[in-house]
């Protein structure tokens, strides 16, 4: 119970940030979409903060409809398939005011990094019964966020403005992990696994226990390309190809799963889909490439690991 309460107030943090980003374009009467991209973010933070609000008080009987917040995503969609979610441009701070801050921070400024990875360690380490990953996770954000004010002797209220300001960059991709995890349930529940299982069956011999291998991690990168998060492709191509061709024919399946998943993530560094990794930091780095310069680069270590990974399952699993 306490768990769960935790995580939903972790979700309403993340609708409070939303609501802020909503509050501030509609005050920006130069916004050059302000009424639409108001709306989105709006919607985000209600279903962020709302959707399963009864969580809160351990009380799951109180939420929102499954088939209201199913309309209000359509509506997201169509905000952002019509390029309707924009951002005002921010204003850059100086060449001189970077190097300053730079020369005055110095190395302090990766305490808060280090720290967001090592708190969550810990925490999921010797709490993650009773409180579990993502609650790590929070806890672990607001001690690097408390470190980061330290460091930088930044106000709380620049600390919400540049939120804003990178949540804005995002866009619609911000929250598209979590469109794609759905996705990848849906195609679950529908039997993707099974029709790709049959296609499979149809092209690589019995007994293979190679191409099986082959199959199972390319089949997660390629899916994960498509899903653009190998979460989600990981249940359909471990139903349909993984257990089939791999495990049955003796693969251990702690050690295939765990290559599946890592091969899943050489799908990742090179697919548009995952936005957050590829897309995101084009924005944020204001590279030329906008849509394939960080692809581009991981495009030949993603092929190397791939082939990596299925040389280590074909040794170490069987």
């Amino acid at each position: 119970m306490f768990k769960d309460s935790m995580t939903e107030l972790l979700y309403v943090a993340c609708g409070l940030v939303c609501f802020y980003s909503m509050y501030i374009t509609l005050k920006d009467k130069n916004h050059p979409s302000r009424i639409p991209t108001a709306l989105f973010w709006g919607i985000v933070g209600f279903i962020f903060s709302f959707s399963r609000i009864g969580m809160v008080w351990g009380n799951k009987n109180i939420f929102v409809n499954d088939t209201v917040i199913g309309y209000l995503v359509l509506i997201m969609a169509i905000l952002s398939a019509f390029k309707l979610v924009k951002f005002n441009k921010f204003k850059e701070s100086t060449s001189e005011f970077k190097e300053k801050m730079s020369q005055k921070i110095g190395n302090k400024i990766f305490i808060p990094a280090l720290l967001l990875g090592f708190v969550a360690f810990i925490v999921a380490q010797f709490w993650s019964q009773e409180l579990g990953p993502f609650v790590a996770l929070g806890i672990a954000t607001i001690v690097s966020t408390v470190a980061g004010l330290w460091a930088t002797k930044g106000k709380t209220t620049e600390m919400a403005e540049d939120g804003r300001r990178f949540l804005e960059l995002m866009g619609p991709a911000s929250i598209l992990p979590q469109i794609l995890a759905a996705l990848g349930s849906l195609f679950t529940a529908a039997g993707v696994g099974n029709i790709i299982a049959n296609g499979i069956s149809s092209t690589i011999p019995k007994g293979n226990i190679f191409l099986g291998v082959v199959a199972y991690c390319v089949g997660m990168a390629i899916f994960t390309m498509i899903m653009g998060n190998a979460f989600a492709a990981f249940a359909v191509i471990t139903a349909g190809v993984g257990v089939p061709f791999v495990f049955a024919q003796g693969g251990n399946p702690v050690i295939a799963s765990a290559l599946a998943l890592t091969a899943g993530f050489c799908g990742t560094l090179i697919t548009p889909m995952a936005a957050n990794f590829n897309i995101v930091p084009t924005a944020i780095l204001e590279m030329k490439d906008k849509k394939n310069g960080i692809i581009k680069y991981q495009l030949p270590v993603a092929l190397v690991m791939l082939v990596a990974h299925i040389a280590l399952m074909y040794f170490w699993a069987f």
